[in-house]
């Protein structure tokens, strides 16, 4: 609602690359100021739900370009909260921009007369109605981006929501909030509740007022969530809908008549771009053995011309890892991928302060390896020879996860046959497999990458409202 709350009992988020450098303080909620956010947002829900899709619209049209005037000063909390560079750091709120204004005109498209199969005795009509108190549970990677859209998504087709941040980027997911309420959003509609996974995510998705939870994170909560939200509680009126986007293990296909050079360019950017810390990462490249050499020696180039470091000083492409267990953690999948493949590039942490990975490169990997099947969400990419674009096709599918993926080919025939059977949510040709901007590319994986929602899409929108049909007797 209304009221900032705090018991004193604060967490500090700090700065990846500078880990005794404090970026803010922020309350902890516990249990029972998780079941007052609830309450509050199904009060707002009674008037918000039926206010009009213009005023609702409105909302994130200012939000728009209230990010936009500051875009600068966002991008900066970003780079210092989580450690990207200042590209990534600016395309994610731009991101940002393009989700409230997207969503917005797509909320006015649903408002809209819808078409039906005319009744000629019957006046028809067709109503996207909102579906309650959902809940918003983000990730770190794309820390303004990815709440932006999941929560102007939610408020724009009448629902209203808890939104939990993200533990490693309260900061940012607060100046979030404070846009949308200076954008004018009513209070409640959106309730900011920072706290633990594990206390405040579970109470929310557990609850029994709580109608829909959209997530995007780790395979493992993911999964715990659909488990938990499929449960019904004692006083539930309702199925839950879940909303989920879950990681990848994103493959690059490069055939032998591939332009080489542009393939190892697009394999290290999206390899090690933000550094690997995004599901939609390449940490596969599937390559045809007539050109496996030529392409591991320019791709060993190309990623030895990253420079590495506080991403505040801008000619350091990668910055750290988010924190020091995903650090530990894929120090331990170099570990193993020592066992697995052939070091070619990295393998070790940057000694002083900060989470500073070397941008990794294991060749020779069998496609069976935990190296080639585990989603290790780092800098490190396994290179895999392939006979054939046939097996490489068959190579690239052989994982239990299908968000994206790239194909590097010239020949008209292969891209067609990689569309058809590249079974992955988002697949690139000709380009890397990072980068899918709003209305352009609706995002979303199959398999266990997710629900498919493709968010930035016109679907999109669908998920948060339920159809109601009405149909009047006009003789009556």
């Amino acid at each position: 609602g209304d009221e900032q709350l705090s018991d004193g009992n604060l967490m500090a988020s700090t700065n990846p690359a500078r880990p005794d450098e404090v970026i803010g303080r922020v309350p902890v909620a516990d249990a029972e100021l998780t079941e007052r956010a609830i309450r509050q947002a199904e009060e707002a829900f009674e008037s918000w739900r039926v206010a009009p899709a213009q005023e609702r619209a409105a909302v994130l049209f200012r939000a728009a370009d209230l990010i936009r005037e500051r875009i600068f000063e966002l991008s900066a909390w970003m780079i210092l909260e989580v450690g990207k560079n200042w590209a990534e750091a600016y395309g994610d709120a731009a991101e940002a921009v393009d989700f409230c204004n997207f969503y917005g005109s797509q909320a006015l498209r649903l408002a809209a007369p819808q078409p039906l199969t005319p009744h000629a005795s019957e006046e028809l009509e067709l109503r996207y109605i909102p579906l309650g108190v959902g809940a918003i549970i983000p990730p770190w990677n794309f820390p303004f981006a990815i709440p932006a859209g999941l929560v102007a998504a939610a408020v724009v087709t009448g629902n209203t929501v808890v939104f939990k941040p993200a533990s490693d980027a309260p900061v940012i997911g607060y100046k979030l909030f404070e846009i949308l309420r200076q954008a004018g959003l009513p209070a409640g509609v959106c309730n900011f509740l920072p706290g633990s996974g594990s206390v405040v995510g579970r109470a929310l998705v557990s609850h029994t007022r709580v109608r829909f939870v959209v997530f995007t994170g780790s395979r493992e909560v993911g999964l715990e969530i659909a488990e938990q939200a499929g449960r019904s509680q004692s006083g539930q009126i309702w199925i839950k809908r879940t909303i989920l986007e879950m990681g990848g293990k994103n493959a690059t296909i490069v055939d032998r008549d591939a332009d080489l050079d542009a393939a190892a360019q697009g394999v290290a950017a999206a390899a090690f771009g933000y550094q690997g810390q995004k599901c939609s990462a390449c940490s596969r490249a599937i390559v045809d053995e007539a050109v496996y050499e030529e392409f591991l020696d320019k791709l060993i180039a190309a990623s030895q011309e990253i420079r590495v470091g506080p991403p505040d000083e801008y000619d350091n492409w990668m910055g750290p890892m988010i924190n020091s267990s995903a650090l530990d953690k894929a120090l331990q999948y170099i570990q193993i991928g020592k066992q697995e493949g052939r070091l070619v590039l990295g393998g070790s942490a940057l000694k002083g302060d900060g989470f500073f990975l070397q941008p990794t490169i294991f060749a020779d990997v069998s496609p069976q390896a935990r190296l080639a099947q585990d989603e290790i969400f780092a800098p490190v990419l396994a290179v895999i020879k392939a006979r054939d674009v046939d097996l490489a096709l068959g190579l690239a599918k052989g994982t239990d996860y299908g968000l994206t993926g790239a194909v590097y080919c010239r020949d008209p025939g292969k891209l067609e046959q990689a569309k058809q059977e590249f079974h992955v949510g988002n697949l690139y040709l000709n380009r890397k497999c990072t980068g899918a901007l709003v209305g352009c590319h609706p995002f979303g994986g199959f398999n266990m990458s997710g629900t498919d929602s493709k968010t930035g899409g016109r679907d999109y929108l669908l998920l948060f409202t339920q159809a109601k049909s009405i149909a009047r007797n006009v003789s009556a």
